[in-house]
């Protein structure tokens, strides 16, 4: 059941599938950029047989309030909002403690595994480990630009001027929010095709048509020094499992399996054969017994 929970006076939405409310646990999923709590509609009915399983929408996602976005070298302004993995992380950890107040599993898929990393530091003993499907790699970060070409190196500061404007990103938005180009996208993202389906296009689409989308789209093109996962694997102590697509468009598995011989914490790496940046959603009947006993271990 959907519901709505008041954060630093923006409305959160979040929804709960639970079938044993006595459980001394609680799982949480976090989606990705430009997703919503609905795009675990294959897995949070699944999960909450297990434990009580809760999803909510990002600040500038989903049905949750998409204020203006403020960028570093911006003039605060009290109505705007940093859109980073720290204020995201902090969104977290207060629903964590005010709403769910267990401890929790964080599950998170592309930047929602990044913002899971950072979360699991703050929620400390209370959080139990994280599951990240496919996360992001965050090429495009200055901490990575020796990787990049000679010549985005040398664009790079154009770049960033560029997208700074408010024109540029407006624009680059309206062109990306229709259902046509969703659907492009998504057949990249999900290469099996499976589940590319119109309730799955309705779903992304929407929130593209509130007053504020394409602040958040704004916030996030200007992330270019912000966490990078290994750097918050190095440091973690928890429990990290990884789940992966093994067609990933974006994020390529070997990576993921690069992080699984390198970080102690990461106790297991499942690659979903055939499926690409999404596989919760694209083959869910994969990935939904691979959660099942992750969840239970950790129980």
């Amino acid at each position: 059941m959907k519901q709505f929970w008041n954060w630093r006076n923006y409305q959160i939405a979040w929804q709960v599938e639970e079938k044993d409310n006595t459980s001394e646990i609680a799982i949480l999923l976090i989606h990705g950029f430009g997703a919503c709590k609905d795009h675990w509609r294959f897995n949070q009915k699944y999960i909450s047989s297990i434990a009580p399983c809760y999803a909510l929408d990002l600040i500038g996602f989903g049905e949750s309030s998409q204020p203006n976005s403020q960028i570093s070298y911006e003039k605060k302004n009290s109505e705007n909002f940093k859109y980073c993995f720290d204020n995201w992380s902090q969104q977290i950890n207060d629903f964590c403690e005010e709403i769910i107040k267990k401890p929790v599993l964080l599950i998170g898929n592309s930047i929602g595994g990044v913002i899971a990393l950072n979360t699991s530091k703050q929620l400390s003993q209370k959080c139990l480990g994280v599951i990240l499907i496919d996360c992001a790699q965050r090429t495009m970060d200055d901490k990575r630009l020796s990787e990049q070409s000679l010549l985005m190196r040398f664009l790079r500061p154009v770049i960033k001027t560029l997208v700074r404007q408010r024109i540029l990103s407006s624009n680059l938005f309206k062109n990306a929010a229709n259902p046509a180009f969703i659907e492009k996208i998504l057949k990249v993202a999900y290469p099996s095709g499976n589940n590319v389906d119109k309730e799955l296009i309705d779903m992304l689409f929407k929130p593209t048509q509130g007053k504020g989308a394409s602040e958040a789209f704004r916030g996030f093109i200007n992330l270019f020094d912000d966490y990078l996962a290994p750097d918050l694997l190095k440091h973690l102590n928890k429990p990290v499992h990884l789940i992966w697509g093994e067609k990933d468009p974006w994020e390529p598995v070997k990576v993921a399996q690069k992080w699984f011989e390198t970080f102690k914490c990461i106790k297991s790496l499942d690659i979903i054969h055939d499926a690409g940046h999404c596989p919760h959603d694209e083959m869910p009947e994969k990935v939904n017994p691979i959660l099942e006993k992750i969840i239970q271990e950790a129980i």
